[in-house]
This record gives C-alpha cells, sequence and structure tokens, in this order.
C-alpha cells in the first residue's frame, strides 16, 4: 500500500517520500481514509507509531480541498499537553505541508506572549496549542476560533491527566458546533471515553494495538536495587554497554537535575528537562539529544512528551511512575519506526506497589533477572501479594524467624531472631525484624524464602559486572511488599 492510494493529493505525497516514507504504518492507513471523508475520529495508537502524520496529512488535505476566499481564519486547531508536543506536531505540519500554501503556528507558555500576538496578526491556518496558553490569549480576545473546521486532542489522556479538562471545556464552548472532531490517545481510561462521548460524533474508533498496551518491538527488563544505588548502576549499565541516546526518566524535576549532574560528574555528558526549565534550554537539550551530542536526556514525564528521537535505542525508568499509563507513554519514546528498543526500570522495594499496577494495566509479568545466578528474579524483595487477609506465610499475624543458627543463602551472619509481620486483617505493618546472637542482626526469614538476588543480610544483591546494587545491610528496614 502507497500512500498515493490511500487517496492522498501529490504534493502530499511528494513531501512524504522525501522524508524517506514510502508505505503508511497501520494507524496511518486506517485513518487517513476516514479523516478525508470528514468523520469523526477516535484513534487509539502507541507513541511512535506514525499517528501525527495520520492527522496532519488528512488534515492538510482537507483544508486544500475547500479553500477560503478573503479573510484568512484559523481552520484547524490542534490541542497537545506540552511545548515539545507543540512543537513537534506544528514542524509535522510545515514539514508535509511544505508544497501548500497554508500557514502553521504554534503556541505555548513559557515564553513572551506578544511575539504570538503579532503572529496571530497575519495569517494562521492551523494553529497547534497548549490549552494554557490558548486561554491567556482568549481571555485576551487576541485569537479567533469561531472559524475552526477541523480539531485535534493529540494525547489526549495526558491532557486529562494533567489535569487540562476544565480548559478543554472553555475551549470547546467557543468553537462552531459543526466541525470535525479527531481525538488521539495511547490509553484509553474512563476519563477518556466519558470526554469522547460529550465530543465526538459517531467517530470511527480505530485501535492498532490492545489497549494501554506496550509496543512488542521493546525488550522490558527490571532490575531490583536499592534506591541510594541507583544511580550507580545507571553509570554503570551505560559505560559498560556503551549506550547512547538513552532517555532516563525521573518522579521530580529536583530528582532530573541532580541525576544530570552526577552523570555529569561520571563523566557521562547529560542534560535535564522540565517544566521549570527555560523554553531555550529545553530546546538545546532537545536538540543536541537528537544530534546525539547529548548521550542522556534526564527527564520527567510532562517534558518528555514530544520527544520524537528515532534514534533512542534504551529507556530507564530511574523512578517507577505511580500512574500506569504513563510507564506505557515513558517506554513508547523507544522502539519507534520499526527499529527495536529496551526499556529497563530500577525497582526500590517500596516501588513494588507500582510495579504492581503497571503489570496488571500492561498485562504483562516483566521480567528481573539475577545476574549473578542467571535465575529469574521476579521482584525487588520477593514476589508480591496482592492483598492478604488470612494468617500465615503472607497474612497478617505474628511470625517467628525460627530459632537456632538461621544463617542467609548469600553469606549472611546469623543468629536467634525474631520477625514481627504486623498482626490483624487488611493492610500489613511490616516491623524491622531483631536479631540476636552471635552473627549480630538478621531479618526474620526463613532460609531460601527470599530470591537470591534480594536476599537479606550481608553480601546479597544483584550483581552486573561484579557489582551488587540490591545489598540489604544489617540496618536496611525490610520490604513493604507482603511477602
Amino acid at each position: 500500500m502507497s500512500f498515493a492510494s490511500l487517496g492522498l493529493s501529490a504534493e502530499l505525497v511528494r513531501a512524504v517520500t522525501e522524508r524517506g516514507y514510502t508505505e503508511p504504518t497501520p494507524i496511518q492507513a486506517q485513518a487517513i481514509p476516514v479523516i478525508l471523508k470528514g468523520g469523526d475520529l477516535m484513534g487509539g495508537a502507541q507513541t511512535g507509531t506514525g499517528k501525527t502524520a495520520g492527522f496532519t496529512l488528512p488534515l492538510l488535505q482537507r483544508l486544500m480541498a475547500n479553500p477560503v476566499t478573503g479573510k484568512s481564519h484559523i481552520r484547524a486547531l490542534v490541542l497537545t499537553p506540552t511545548r515539545e508536543l507543540a512543537a513537534q506536531v506544528e514542524e509535522s505540519v510545515r514539514i508535509y505541508g511544505k508544497y501548500l500554501p497554508l500557514k502553521s503556528m504554534m503556541m505555548f507558555g513559557g515564553v513572551n506572549i506578544n511575539p504570538q500576538i503579532k503572529q496571530l496578526h497575519g495569517r494562521v491556518d492551523i494553529l497547534v496549542a497548549t490549552p494554557g496558553r490558548l486561554l491567556d490569549h482568549m481571555q485576551q480576545k487576541t485569537v479567533d476560533l469561531s472559524h475552526v473546521e477541523i480539531l485535534v486532542l493529540d494525547e489526549a489522556d495526558r491532557m486529562l491527566d494533567m489535569g487540562f479538562i476544565r480548559d478543554i471545556k472553555k475551549v470547546l464552548a467557543v468553537l462552531p458546533k459543526k466541525r470535525q472532531n479527531l481525538l488521539f490517545s495511547a490509553t484509553f481510561s474512563d476519563e477518556i471515553k466519558l470526554l469522547a462521548d460529550g465530543l465526538l460524533n459517531n467517530p470511527a474508533l480505530i485501535e492498532v494495538a490492545r489497549r494501554n498496551a506496550t509496543a512488542e518491538l521493546i525488550e522490558q527488563r527490571v532490575y531490583p536495587v536499592d534506591r541510594e544505588r541507583k544511580r550507580e548502576l545507571l553509570t554503570h549499565l551505560i559505560k559498560e554497554h556503551n549506550w547512547f541516546q538513552v532517555l532516563v526518566f525521573t518522579r521530580t524535576k529536583h530528582g532530573a537535575n541532580r541525576l544530570a549532574e552526577q552523570l555529569d560528574k561520571d563523566g557521562i555528558p547529560a542534560m535535564a528537562i522540565h517544566g521549570n526549565k527555560s523554553q531555550a534550554a529545553r530546546t538545546r537539550a532537545l536538540a543536541e539529544f537528537k544530534t546525539a551530542k547529548l548521550q542522556v536526556l534526564v527527564a520527567t514525564d510532562i517534558a518528555a512528551r514530544g520527544i520524537d528521537v528515532d534514534g533512542i535505542t534504551h529507556v530507564v525508568n530511574y523512578d517507577l511512575p505511580n500512574i500506569p499509563e504513563s510507564y506505557v507513554h515513558r517506554i513508547g519514546r523507544t522502539a519507534r519506526a520499526g527499529r527495536d528498543g529496551v526499556a529497563i526500570s530500577f525497582c526500590d522495594h517500596e516501588e513494588n506497589g507500582f510495579l504492581r499496577d503497571i503489570e496488571r494495566t500492561i498485562r504483562i509479568k516483566i521480567p528481573s533477572e539475577d545476574k549473578r545466578t542467571g535465575r529469574s528474579a521476579s521482584r525487588a524483595g520477593g514476589e508480591p501479594a496482592p492483598h492478604h487477609h488470612a494468617n500465615g506465610r503472607n497474612g497478617g499475624g505474628n511470625r517467628r524467624g525460627g530459632n537456632g543458627q538461621n544463617r542467609g543463602r548469600n553469606g549472611g551472619h546469623g543468629g536467634q531472631g525474631h520477625g514481627h509481620s504486623g498482626q490483624g486483617h487488611g493492610e500489613q505493618r511490616p516491623q524491622r525484624a531483631k536479631g540476636h546472637g552471635n552473627g549480630g542482626h538478621q531479618n526474620g526469614h526463613r532460609n531460601g524464602s527470599r530470591p537470591a538476588a534480594v536476599a537479606g543480610g550481608h553480601g546479597g544483591g544483584e550483581d552486573i559486572g561484579g557489582m551488587k546494587f540490591m545489598q540489604r545491610g544489617p540496618n536496611r528496614p525490610r520490604s513493604h511488599a507482603p511477602r
């Protein structure tokens, strides 16, 4: 199948061909004909599947099929959750529309509003904007949306996650009632369905992958590691395997800054990108990352939306996300355009709950390998159970670690000890195990009850290239995950 066979004009096919694309992706093959017919669309596609071209190409053709004479107006509006995604989409509009007489503009916050006002005084056929800055212009009456023919909500799930639902509703209130609506989302939550019900009119539903699924070309892996040793492990992996164009996710902006600085000190060129960075700094970091001048880009979830770099080979979840759908978006930054990719997640014992939620969402058990023994170590801190209400090994109630010499599998010093796992039903309240005797302290676990990669006592841990990263010393608290 070719782009021309989808009904696209010669000008658009020429622009696409010049970008090196000869065959449409599944989302493009399905979405383009539907959009060209003028119907509403709800599209479910992972990042990296060609979704942007899937709506940009037919949008351009529909605007050209109905030329407007006289004064120009904004005829198409694309809403995105972040500045980076707005810039990416607007760039695609310019690239694919290079042989068409249409003008586009991107609009986002964090920069001076006056140049945007000046640009709005000229011709703008297609506006790509973030909701917040668009509302600023609406309040100042510097933008006219009364002639919008096509509305696109790109990455709608992320916009809802970021709390933009009220802003979106305010924008919808000023748009013409008669228009074409296109909604794209990598995940389909109940909130997305509710938004779609109120926005779309008898839409075509296109899903090129099972909802909330991860791309098949991505190899996923979990490394159990203590929080304070994550940076050491990351540095080791990057240097050991000579990784380049690595995208690393942290949960906080401060964490992103600190990690980028530490990697730089370790001799690994790195920069951070997040909402507190100026637009100039974010643009510079992205440009250096795309051209491989920058080895590692450390990002928060919000800032990473819109990072469209085909060469990203590895995505590292330095901190596991507390929203499972964010995991799908994060790792979708690799294995783009049909390439293979690797997604690695560092999991401290306190993040076991996040890992369980992620696996339930993507319906995959992510492998975790003990590099020292070659055996599977399913979790940091053992295989968790969801919830337990009965007394016993995994439930509430007292449990004794056993009398006599109790030696850890990895050479831990033993001693007589008791372990207490909190008593009662519902949420467990594990306490630090107490040990007495010749060998000092040891967590109160029966011998062999934990995988080798995460066993208690001295000397245990994940051994990667001779370095152990899950070593729980005598004063480390036991995992909060039920055993």
